[in-house]
Protein backbone atom coordinates (compact mmCIF):
# COMPACT_ATOMS: atom_id res chain seq x y z
CA UNK A 1 0.00 0.00 0.00
CA UNK A 2 2.86 2.34 0.95
CA UNK A 3 4.74 2.10 -2.66
CA UNK A 4 1.00 2.69 -4.23
CA UNK A 5 0.49 6.03 -2.46
CA UNK A 6 4.44 6.96 -3.37
CA UNK A 7 3.59 5.76 -6.74
CA UNK A 8 0.39 8.04 -7.08
CA UNK A 9 2.57 11.25 -6.08
CA UNK A 10 5.07 10.93 -7.91
CA UNK A 11 2.97 10.29 -10.88
CA UNK A 12 1.27 13.57 -10.01
CA UNK A 13 4.13 15.19 -9.81
CA UNK A 14 5.01 14.18 -13.17
CA UNK A 15 2.13 15.24 -14.73
CA UNK A 16 2.57 18.50 -13.30
CA UNK A 17 6.02 18.88 -14.17
CA UNK A 18 4.16 18.48 -17.97
CA UNK A 19 2.16 21.63 -17.44
CA UNK A 20 -0.96 19.14 -17.73
CA UNK A 21 -4.76 20.38 -18.34
CA UNK A 22 -7.85 18.34 -15.74
CA UNK A 23 -11.11 19.42 -16.01
CA UNK A 24 -12.59 20.44 -12.81
CA UNK A 25 -15.73 19.09 -10.90
CA UNK A 26 -19.45 19.95 -12.81
CA UNK A 27 -21.20 21.96 -10.46
CA UNK A 28 -25.16 23.26 -10.48
CA UNK A 29 -26.67 26.26 -11.09
CA UNK A 30 -30.12 27.16 -9.74
CA UNK A 31 -32.15 29.41 -9.16
CA UNK A 32 -36.01 31.30 -10.24
CA UNK A 33 -37.50 31.22 -13.89
CA UNK A 34 -39.97 33.84 -15.20
CA UNK A 35 -41.42 33.63 -19.25
CA UNK A 36 -43.53 35.85 -20.91
CA UNK A 37 -45.42 34.85 -24.58
CA UNK A 38 -47.08 37.23 -26.82
CA UNK A 39 -49.91 34.42 -27.51
CA UNK A 40 -51.89 32.59 -24.91
CA UNK A 41 -49.67 29.36 -23.66
CA UNK A 42 -52.48 28.31 -21.14
CA UNK A 43 -55.52 27.72 -24.02
CA UNK A 44 -57.84 25.57 -25.76
CA UNK A 45 -57.23 24.58 -29.23
CA UNK A 46 -60.18 27.56 -30.83
CA UNK A 47 -57.90 30.00 -29.62
CA UNK A 48 -54.54 28.75 -30.11
CA UNK A 49 -55.99 28.31 -34.18
CA UNK A 50 -56.79 31.72 -33.72
CA UNK A 51 -53.29 33.45 -32.95
CA UNK A 52 -50.75 31.03 -34.68
CA UNK A 53 -49.16 32.49 -37.04
CA UNK A 54 -50.51 36.38 -36.15
CA UNK A 55 -49.06 36.38 -32.48
CA UNK A 56 -46.84 34.23 -30.66
CA UNK A 57 -43.60 35.22 -32.01
CA UNK A 58 -42.26 37.84 -29.12
CA UNK A 59 -41.00 36.59 -25.66
CA UNK A 60 -39.30 37.51 -22.40
CA UNK A 61 -37.27 35.68 -20.62
CA UNK A 62 -35.62 36.39 -17.22
CA UNK A 63 -33.54 33.84 -14.37
CA UNK A 64 -32.50 34.98 -11.19
CA UNK A 65 -29.71 33.02 -9.95
CA UNK A 66 -29.75 32.00 -6.52
CA UNK A 67 -26.68 30.23 -6.49
CA UNK A 68 -24.41 28.85 -8.93
CA UNK A 69 -21.44 29.51 -11.56
CA UNK A 70 -21.03 29.47 -15.34
CA UNK A 71 -17.75 28.98 -17.11
CA UNK A 72 -16.09 29.25 -13.57
CA UNK A 73 -17.54 32.62 -13.19
CA UNK A 74 -19.86 32.67 -10.12
CA UNK A 75 -23.47 34.60 -10.45
CA UNK A 76 -24.84 34.04 -7.16
CA UNK A 77 -27.42 36.74 -6.64
CA UNK A 78 -27.21 38.05 -10.06
CA UNK A 79 -30.12 38.05 -13.03
CA UNK A 80 -30.64 37.86 -16.71
CA UNK A 81 -33.23 39.56 -18.69
CA UNK A 82 -33.77 37.98 -22.54
CA UNK A 83 -36.14 39.75 -25.26
CA UNK A 84 -36.28 37.94 -28.43
CA UNK A 85 -38.30 38.47 -31.55
CA UNK A 86 -39.28 35.43 -33.59
CA UNK A 87 -40.36 35.22 -37.70
CA UNK A 88 -43.25 32.69 -36.45
CA UNK A 89 -45.15 31.29 -33.21
CA UNK A 90 -42.63 30.21 -30.70
CA UNK A 91 -43.69 26.63 -30.07
CA UNK A 92 -45.77 25.81 -33.12
CA UNK A 93 -44.95 22.79 -34.60
CA UNK A 94 -45.90 23.23 -37.94
CA UNK A 95 -43.82 26.68 -38.96
CA UNK A 96 -40.22 27.45 -37.84
CA UNK A 97 -39.34 30.70 -36.18
CA UNK A 98 -36.18 30.53 -36.41
CA UNK A 99 -33.33 32.60 -36.83
CA UNK A 100 -34.93 35.07 -34.21
CA UNK A 101 -33.66 38.36 -32.79
CA UNK A 102 -32.23 39.45 -29.03
CA UNK A 103 -31.51 41.50 -27.13
CA UNK A 104 -30.31 40.46 -23.60
CA UNK A 105 -30.14 42.58 -20.43
CA UNK A 106 -27.51 41.33 -17.90
CA UNK A 107 -27.58 42.78 -14.13
CA UNK A 108 -25.70 46.07 -13.94
CA UNK A 109 -24.25 44.82 -10.13
CA UNK A 110 -22.07 42.27 -12.51
CA UNK A 111 -18.63 42.76 -13.22
CA UNK A 112 -17.75 41.68 -16.67
CA UNK A 113 -16.98 39.08 -16.24
CA UNK A 114 -20.22 38.30 -15.22
CA UNK A 115 -21.84 39.76 -17.32
CA UNK A 116 -20.11 37.65 -20.29
CA UNK A 117 -20.92 34.74 -18.03
CA UNK A 118 -24.53 36.20 -17.29
CA UNK A 119 -24.99 36.26 -21.75
CA UNK A 120 -23.52 32.61 -21.73
CA UNK A 121 -25.34 30.90 -19.15
CA UNK A 122 -28.58 32.90 -21.15
CA UNK A 123 -27.90 31.54 -24.35
CA UNK A 124 -27.14 28.20 -23.28
CA UNK A 125 -30.22 27.77 -21.53
CA UNK A 126 -32.67 29.21 -24.39
CA UNK A 127 -30.32 27.94 -27.13
CA UNK A 128 -31.83 28.63 -30.81
CA UNK A 129 -34.06 31.66 -29.32
CA UNK A 130 -31.22 33.53 -28.20
CA UNK A 131 -28.23 32.19 -31.00
CA UNK A 132 -28.22 35.80 -32.66
CA UNK A 133 -28.13 38.35 -30.16
CA UNK A 134 -28.00 41.91 -31.85
CA UNK A 135 -27.79 43.88 -28.25
CA UNK A 136 -26.38 43.64 -24.91
CA UNK A 137 -27.95 46.23 -22.07
CA UNK A 138 -27.42 46.33 -18.44
CA UNK A 139 -29.84 47.79 -16.26
CA UNK A 140 -30.77 47.36 -12.73
CA UNK A 141 -32.94 43.59 -12.61
CA UNK A 142 -35.55 43.25 -9.76
CA UNK A 143 -37.31 40.08 -9.68
CA UNK A 144 -39.48 37.88 -7.30
CA UNK A 145 -41.80 35.30 -7.56
CA UNK A 146 -44.62 34.64 -4.61
CA UNK A 147 -44.83 32.04 -2.54
CA UNK A 148 -47.40 30.64 -0.33
CA UNK A 149 -50.68 32.74 -0.75
CA UNK A 150 -48.74 34.64 -3.39
CA UNK A 151 -48.33 31.60 -5.61
CA UNK A 152 -48.68 32.28 -9.09
CA UNK A 153 -48.15 36.15 -9.22
CA UNK A 154 -44.74 37.57 -9.85
CA UNK A 155 -42.85 40.42 -11.32
CA UNK A 156 -39.86 41.55 -12.92
CA UNK A 157 -37.98 44.83 -14.00
CA UNK A 158 -35.09 45.50 -15.99
CA UNK A 159 -34.80 49.13 -15.42
CA UNK A 160 -36.82 50.57 -18.08
CA UNK A 161 -36.32 48.15 -20.33
CA UNK A 162 -38.40 45.69 -19.62
CA UNK A 163 -41.44 44.63 -17.56
CA UNK A 164 -43.27 41.58 -16.41
CA UNK A 165 -46.10 41.09 -13.55
CA UNK A 166 -48.19 37.71 -13.31
CA UNK A 167 -50.92 36.27 -11.08
CA UNK A 168 -52.38 32.86 -10.67
CA UNK A 169 -54.65 31.60 -13.08
CA UNK A 170 -58.52 31.39 -11.88
CA UNK A 171 -61.79 30.22 -13.03
CA UNK A 172 -63.03 32.75 -14.76
CA UNK A 173 -60.24 32.72 -17.48
CA UNK A 174 -61.22 30.20 -18.50
CA UNK A 175 -62.63 30.80 -22.43
CA UNK A 176 -63.62 27.43 -23.52
CA UNK A 177 -63.47 25.00 -20.72
CA UNK A 178 -60.94 23.35 -22.15
CA UNK A 179 -57.64 24.89 -21.75
CA UNK A 180 -54.19 23.11 -20.93
CA UNK A 181 -51.21 24.19 -21.43
CA UNK A 182 -51.08 24.31 -25.07
CA UNK A 183 -47.14 25.28 -25.13
CA UNK A 184 -44.40 24.62 -23.14
CA UNK A 185 -41.77 26.69 -21.70
CA UNK A 186 -38.94 28.06 -23.83
CA UNK A 187 -36.11 26.69 -21.81
CA UNK A 188 -35.70 23.01 -19.76
CA UNK A 189 -37.11 23.65 -16.06
CA UNK A 190 -37.45 21.70 -12.93
CA UNK A 191 -40.79 22.89 -12.53
CA UNK A 192 -43.68 25.25 -14.18
CA UNK A 193 -47.04 26.41 -13.93
CA UNK A 194 -48.87 28.55 -16.46
CA UNK A 195 -49.89 32.42 -15.07
CA UNK A 196 -52.11 35.27 -16.26
CA UNK A 197 -49.89 38.22 -17.76
CA UNK A 198 -50.74 41.25 -16.47
CA UNK A 199 -48.07 42.96 -18.11
CA UNK A 200 -45.58 42.43 -20.35
CA UNK A 201 -43.57 45.57 -21.91
CA UNK A 202 -40.34 46.08 -23.96
CA UNK A 203 -39.26 49.38 -24.09
CA UNK A 204 -35.63 49.26 -26.28
CA UNK A 205 -33.69 49.45 -29.80
CA UNK A 206 -32.61 46.14 -31.35
CA UNK A 207 -35.71 44.22 -32.27
CA UNK A 208 -37.73 46.95 -34.47
CA UNK A 209 -40.60 46.51 -32.34
CA UNK A 210 -42.06 47.61 -28.77
CA UNK A 211 -44.29 46.12 -26.67
CA UNK A 212 -47.05 46.45 -23.91
CA UNK A 213 -49.33 43.78 -23.29
CA UNK A 214 -51.75 42.36 -20.47
CA UNK A 215 -54.84 40.30 -19.92
CA UNK A 216 -53.45 36.88 -21.62
CA UNK A 217 -52.81 33.78 -20.15
CA UNK A 218 -49.24 33.98 -21.70
CA UNK A 219 -46.82 33.41 -18.52
CA UNK A 220 -44.63 30.47 -16.89
CA UNK A 221 -43.12 30.63 -13.65
CA UNK A 222 -40.74 27.91 -12.50
CA UNK A 223 -37.26 27.26 -11.11
CA UNK A 224 -34.20 25.95 -12.80
CA UNK A 225 -31.35 23.88 -11.97
CA UNK A 226 -28.37 22.70 -14.66
CA UNK A 227 -24.89 21.49 -14.30
CA UNK A 228 -22.73 24.39 -15.41
CA UNK A 229 -20.06 23.02 -17.67
CA UNK A 230 -16.50 21.65 -16.43
CA UNK A 231 -13.86 24.59 -16.59
CA UNK A 232 -9.83 23.02 -16.76
CA UNK A 233 -7.11 24.14 -14.90
CA UNK A 234 -3.36 23.82 -16.23
CA UNK A 235 -1.22 22.55 -13.94
CA UNK A 236 2.44 24.25 -14.79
Amino acid sequence: MRRLTILAVVVSLALMGAGSVLAASIGQIRGDYLETRSADVYTGTCVANSEVNLAGDQAILAWKIKEGSWNGVSLDGLSVVAVAKANATLGDPYSNPYPAKSVVIVDERATLEQRSALQAFAQAAAKELLANVVKVETAPIEMVLGEGDQHGQASMAAGSLAGIQTRSLHGKDHLCGNEDVYYQPLTELQHAMPAYTLNDEFHGKGLGVNWKLSGKRSAFLGHFSYSTPATTISLK
